[in-house]
């Protein structure tokens, strides 16, 4: 009857260890930089920036308070959304 080595199971799990790291670097880590640059975009938010909701709302910053900012998107037509719903800033 032959004996298994210690080595057997630490086998085994090498190729779950290899699927955790390519996982990592794939799919995690980009996702928190991308988090890390829109959080960095959302507190450079200043007045009279032209800004794109998630929802595809144009509008332009009136007021910024803590977590919510004031958006012109007409004439007499302001809308108060939290800041986490800002998709992206327009560039002039």
């Amino acid at each position: 009857m032959p004996q298994q080595s210690a080595a057997g199971p630490l086998i085994q799990l090498f190729p779950l260890a290899l699927i955790f790291i390519i996982f990592y670097f794939l799919l995690i880590r980009p996702q928190k930089q991308k988090e890390k640059e829109h959080q960095k975009m959302l507190a450079g938010i200043s007045k009279n920036d032209e800004v794109v909701t998630l929802g595809g709302i144009h509008g332009t910053v009136v007021n910024v308070k803590d977590r919510t900012l004031i958006l012109r998107i007409d004439e007499n037509v302001k809308i108060e959304i939290e800041k986490n719903n800002i998709a992206y800033i327009k560039k002039p």
